[in-house]
């Protein structure tokens, strides 16, 4: 139904504009009927080629372009398969002789067709979109505090409100272009990367020049002078389930050369986030209310003088090209190890350069060779090639509960993983009962009814750090969970998680017909025979007995 009237809308837009030009001599009742030979209405595609009733019409471009625009804001879609289309095409030729002007209708409709086109072509806004955290973003607020003889200061925060996705060394890089041509006099908890060419200047030199800055969080250690409320963390930010105190990042900037007042303030544009490498995308920045600042005692707020954000959200396809984890799964009741999938992160080269053996006598130099200061990893030669693996070993079967290790191997030689986080997925977890040496907290993605994510993370000064590859470079924990008899089994892989995330992104699985099986002869397959065959060798001593 829809769909029907969004064709239809579209069809009269049309034609009502063709009609004031003198282009549809049969006007709007004939893009009706040719709506209206067809029912259900036609789904229509962008790729779809029009049919040969389509052929030789003329539609005014002008025609086309205001139906698009009208049809475009009311948030009209049409959906058309290159099968339907020839249908459709038939009906219009057979349309097009009952009616008075047969070929300005079929003009008509040959511009919806185009029209819809245009209207699927436009670019989807939700490769960023992660279920698990479907409201998981980076809000930048620019606060302007104050103005200036020839612009303003303001404080800049980020504040992290992602669920499990933190950003960690060597932390974050902000930039963004000025609208106009403003400077940058100074700052405090942060600096630019670059001066830029500030040769015009006599006397004072701004601190940056540059038409796009880059903007870097400053060291711990930093003097108190330069310093302000949550800045300095080398440009690390937690998230708000592990450490809710340093998920935020601020700095003071002084610009110049900007407006003095409200109306005449520039927002920037084209604002990027690093971390350091891709994989955020930011949107514009919009104006709204100032933000209120409220004294310790609560009794008095302040307020900016205006206020401005900006929403980043992460997807992992711009990142990185290859997943950077991977799972592996055993049991206790199958002495089959599943390995993470082959080239899960990438194949080896046949020379063996992208890689290196934990005993080559080469190690340490190839771990301070080039890309050591790049964040490039440097990872352990393996099947998979992943920096990470995180292994699922279903330990122990008791009467109301079952235990699971879980073990996290570090294999890449340049990376310390510091305040590392784990995401799991299973329809158990809400009958976690007891958790060894991690944090946990539920996640709730799909409301309170539905409890089966589970968030861990190390705990601090223990294991909160997972080192470099070697011998040390693993952490692990056992969960012990209740059995839930209306759904616990061992069969069919229900055991093993769903999906894994670490340290934000989504890690491989291996595939579902590879998971550890219950053997044959288990017990546990063999209970239920249990008491027909009693039952058999009852019946058949009886028989015997009166035989």
């Amino acid at each position: 139904r829809d769909r029907e009237q969004s064709a239809r809308r579209l069809a009269a837009a049309v034609c009502r504009r063709s009609k004031k030009r003198g282009d549809a001599a049969a006007g709007l009742p004939a893009c009706r009927t040719c709506f209206k030979s067809h029912s259900p209405p036609p789904r229509i595609s962008a790729l779809s080629p029009l049919p040969p009733a389509f052929l030789g019409a003329q539609p005014t471009a002008a025609a086309i372009a205001a139906a698009v625009r009208s049809e475009r804001s009311a948030g009209a879609a049409l959906y058309l398969s290159v099968g339907d289309t020839a249908r459709v095409g038939e009906r219009l030729r057979r349309a097009g002789g009952r009616m008075a002007a047969g070929g300005r209708s079929v003009a008509c409709c040959a511009a919806v067709l185009l029209a819809a086109a245009l209207l699927l072509s436009a670019p989807t806004t939700t490769e960023a979109y992660d279920s698990l955290d479907p409201n998981g973003n980076i809000t930048i607020k620019w606060d302007i505090m104050q103005w200036t003889p020839d612009g303003y200061v303001a404080v800049v925060t980020m504040f992290n409100y992602q669920q499990f996705r933190h950003i960690g060394a060597p932390g974050w890089q902000l930039g963004w272009t000025w609208a106009k041509k403003e400077v940058i006099w100074s700052m405090v908890g942060a600096q630019t990367t670059e001066q830029g060419d500030c040769s015009k200047f006599k006397g004072n030199t701004p601190h940056c020049c540059k038409k796009d800055p880059t903007i870097v969080d400053l060291l711990p250690g930093t003097p108190y002078n330069m310093q302000i409320a949550n800045c300095c963390k080398a440009g690390v930010m937690n998230t708000f389930n592990q450490d809710p105190a340093n998920a935020a990042s601020s700095f003071q900037i002084s610009v110049g050369l900007a407006g003095t007042t409200n109306k005449t303030v520039k927002v920037p544009k084209n604002f990027t986030l690093k971390t350091p490498g891709p994989g955020y995308t930011c949107g514009r920045a919009i104006v709204g209310r100032p933000t209120k600042f409220f004294t310790a005692d609560g009794r008095r707020a302040t307020q900016a003088l205006m206020t401005w954000n900006v929403t980043c959200t992460y997807s992992q396809f711009l990142a990185q090209k290859t997943p950077s984890c991977c799972v592996s799964l055993s049991s206790f009741y199958n002495d089959t190890i599943v390995n993470c999938p082959t080239c899960s992160c990438g194949c080896q080269n046949p020379n063996g350069s992208n890689c290196v053996n934990e005993d080559s006598p080469n190690l340490q130099s190839a771990i301070d060779g080039p890309g050591k200061w790049t964040g490039q990893p440097l990872v352990q030669c393996t099947s998979h090639m992943c920096p990470i693996r995180i292994h699922w070993h279903v330990k122990l079967n008791y009467k109301e509960y079952w235990r699971v290790k879980i073990t996290i191997t570090n294999f890449n030689f340049r990376m310390n993983y510091t305040q590392w986080n784990l995401v799991v997925q299973h329809p158990n977890f809400d009958n976690i009962t007891q958790l060894f040496s991690f944090n946990y907290k539920p996640l709730t993605p799909y409301g309170g009814g539905i409890n089966d994510t589970a968030m861990f993370w190390g705990v601090k000064f223990y294991n909160d750090l997972l080192m470099q590859a070697g011998k040390l470079g693993n952490v692990q924990s056992e969960l012990l969970l209740r059995k839930d008899s209306r759904t616990f089994t061992f069969e069919k892989g229900w055991a093993f998680p769903h999906r894994v995330y670490f340290n934000g992104d989504n890690c491989v699985m291996p595939s579902p017909e590879n998971y550890p099986w219950l053997p044959n002869a288990s017990p546990l397959t063999k209970q239920p025979l249990t008491l027909p065959l009693l039952v058999f060798w009852v019946v058949l001593a009886a028989l015997l007995a009166y035989a």
